[in-house]
């Protein structure tokens, strides 16, 4: 037996907006079930300017996936630091602190991918 039949999700890149989040880094909801109708999971691109990194922050529930497009950047994953650049692909467990850093000329762009979906609640800033 087939699923039921549904309609393609689509979201054009250029009909979204950006925002910045509580960790500082400038977002752009790809898809999102508040807005998108999808269920289990939320996409974003993240940018991180040359030279700035995001707060230090913790998700309790969400678990994200950060995939590096472009650029160079240092990770802190929990007591880890790490170089990344593009094609990098990082698992953060929920709990775990995190952020990151440009650390070349140019920004950091990053796909985040998060289960459950993103919520500025389940975001915990654990710096100044």
């Amino acid at each position: 037996m087939s699923p039921p039949s549904r309609t393609p999700q689509v979201q054009p890149y250029a009909e979204v907006p950006a925002y910045v989040t509580k960790d500082g880094s400038e977002i752009r909801e790809l898809m999102h079930p508040a807005v998108h109708g999808n269920r289990a999971q939320s996409l974003a691109e993240a940018r991180v300017p040359a030279g700035t990194r995001t707060l230090l922050h913790r998700h309790q529930q969400t678990e994200e996936l950060y995939h590096i497009t472009v650029g160079t950047g240092l990770m802190t994953l929990g007591n880890h630091r790490f170089t990344v650049a593009a094609g990098d692909t990082i698992c953060i467990p929920p709990g775990t602190p995190h952020r990151i850093e440009a650390a070349g000329n140019g920004p950091l762009h990053i796909l985040c991918c998060c289960a459950p979906p993103y919520s500025h609640d389940d975001t915990e800033i654990l710096e100044g």
